[in-house]
């Protein structure tokens, strides 16, 4: 019989997982003055300019409210920086700062560093499979939300 009739939940192992790593580089976000939220924010509107705020918020799986709340700290701190959008006006577009785009920078190395430290143990097959089933579990769970 397979592992899961052993009464392991994979979920479970996944949540375990990700609070570890969550840890992990929390702890070496901290110089950078940075939450694991905050880079992820940081990275996803590196990644999207002018993104809304109701997509950072699916984006990071949080409820437009809790976004707020991150953006305003991040905004009071310089990093980044909301502007109206050019058709809708009760929709505001976010983009980093110099400032944010710099600490981004200076951070990304640090998290891949310390990604690839966490992964010293595993094959690059592994570490690649685990990706992808992770992209696969995370676009299911999407496709299963619209249903």
């Amino acid at each position: 019989m397979g592992e899961q009739s052993h009464g392991r939940v994979l979920s479970f192992v996944v949540r375990h997982a990700w609070l570890s790593m969550r840890a992990a580089i929390g702890a070496e976000l901290e110089r950078f003055g940075l939450t694991v939220p905050q880079f992820a924010t940081l990275m996803i509107v590196e990644e999207s300019p002018g993104i809304s705020v109701a997509q950072l918020a699916r984006s990071v799986g949080s409820t437009r409210q809790a976004a707020n709340e991150m953006l305003a700290a991040l905004e009071r701190d310089g990093l980044i920086a909301r502007a109206p959008h050019a058709t809708d006006r009760r929709t505001h577009q976010l983009h980093l700062t110099e400032l944010g785009r710099t600490r981004y920078e200076d951070a990304l190395p640090a998290v891949q560093r310390r990604e690839a430290e966490l992964e010293a143990g595993l094959t690059p097959e592994q570490c690649d499979a685990a990706f992808t089933w992770m992209s696969a579990m995370s676009t299911a769970c999407q496709e299963a939300g619209r249903s």
